[in-house]
């Protein structure tokens, strides 16, 4: 038995001031059982993915989505937190409850406001998604992080710079055509290779462009069990889904392995039946170009430290055999932490149903998403292909 979704929505990303946690919360989970056609008495239980960490002073937000949906009072609602992977762990979590048979419907809401708090809180907050005792209170940042990676990548095979360039490139070339994504601007190969004043360093390997973006967002989806869908309009199968977390110190982990993604692809596709190559395309977590670089190595897309020749070769570009992040990913789309993994499943979704618009591909059958907390620490894989 497998999970389906079969319902979902997804809010424009962005800086949205005047516009709170909870006003997203409650579009998001509004739309989502609109789109589902249903209301919250056909709901068994609710999760809400979210970070927080500081980003807004409600540290309880569960019953949140029942400000959307009143219906939904009395029903079992949970938060789940797992760093950036907090919306897929709550997509993980719910399905669970399904395949459990504790729910046949349930709920999924992703959410963060980040922009509430300065920049240099966002970093503080962040911080304390890595191993703080060793990490964080050295005041080691996440750009300072995979800037570090950065450096060892480029120390063991070579300089990556102009790669994660043609990365941030393409993905904001693809961010045009997503009508949610918080910067719609292509960008060009030679602005994000080039440090300027538009364009600085943020560590010594990372420019702003090879960064994702802070933001303000949600989406959700609706979930069921398989016997339920003649009730739906539209459904999309959870074929194989895998979770893997890794150590949680850095020290003593080859960060360049990203051993964690490597384990969750692999046991992903195999628990589908299927290999890399059955995939029409996939939503990958670049928090940062450098992780979208590792990523292609870590799914097989490329040989360790050969990453590059997915590009060079259009492998991952829109037209070419595996399209990676045609959303824009976090790079363009944004990155509001507790949305991301829900907003990658729905983006997934739209493209299965052929409804993602202008950012349709061609007739796609099979899907992934791939979504990570912290450095390579929590690994979530999904692949998804449609039902009806």
């Amino acid at each position: 038995m497998t999970v389906c979704i079969v319902g979902w929505s997804h809010t424009p990303f962005g800086r949205h001031d005047g516009v709170g946690f909870e006003d997203l919360v409650v579009q998001a989970t509004r739309e989502a059982l609109a789109h589902a056609g249903i209301g919250g008495t056909a709901v068994d239980g609710v999760w809400l993915g979210q970070l927080n960490g500081g980003f807004i002073p409600d540290i309880f937000c569960s019953s949140m989505p029942f400000q959307g949906e009143p219906s939904l009072r009395w029903k079992p609602a949970t938060r789940v937190e797992n760093a950036c992977a907090s919306g897929s762990a709550a997509v993980f979590a719910a399905s669970d409850a399904i395949e459990a048979g504790r729910a046949e419907v349930a709920l999924v809401v992703g959410a963060e406001k980040m922009s509430a708090v300065s920049g240099r809180e966002v970093t503080e907050i962040l911080s304390g998604a890595s191993y703080y005792a060793d990490e964080g209170a050295t005041g080691l940042s996440f750009p300072g992080i995979f800037s570090r990676i950065v450096a060892a990548y480029a120390e063991r095979y070579g300089d990556p710079s102009a790669t994660m360039a043609a990365i941030a490139a393409k993905n904001h070339l693809n961010g045009t055509r997503n009508p949610y994504a918080q910067i719609r601007r292509d960008l060009g190969f030679e602005f994000c290779n080039t440090v300027s004043a538009a364009n600085p360093l943020i560590e010594p390997h990372l420019r702003k462009t090879d960064c994702s973006l802070v933001s303000d967002g949600a989406a959700a989806l609706v979930l069921a069990h398989p016997k339920r869908l003649a009730e739906f309009g539209q459904a999309v199968r959870i074929r194989a889904r895998s979770q893997h977390n890794d150590l949680l110190p850095m020290a003593g982990r080859d960060l360049l392995a990203f051993d964690g993604p490597r384990r969750a692809w692999h046991s992903a596709l195999s628990a589908a039946g299927c290999r890399l190559g059955d995939l029409d395309f996939a939503e990958v977590h670049d928090c940062f170009t450098i992780a979208e670089l590792l990523t292609y190595e870590a799914m097989g897309l490329a040989r360790p430290g050969h990453g590059s020749d997915a590009l060079k070769d259009g492998t991952v570009h829109i037209g070419g055999a595996l399209p990676i992040n045609a959303s824009g990913g976090l790079k363009a789309k944004g990155h509001p932490i507790g949305a991301t993994g829900v907003s990658m499943h729905a983006l997934a979704a739209m493209q299965l149903t052929g409804t993602a618009g202008e950012m349709q591909l061609p007739a796609p059958g099979l899907g992934a998403v791939f979504n990570m907390g912290g450095a390579a620490v929590a690994n979530y894989v999904s692949i998804l292909e449609p039902v009806k």
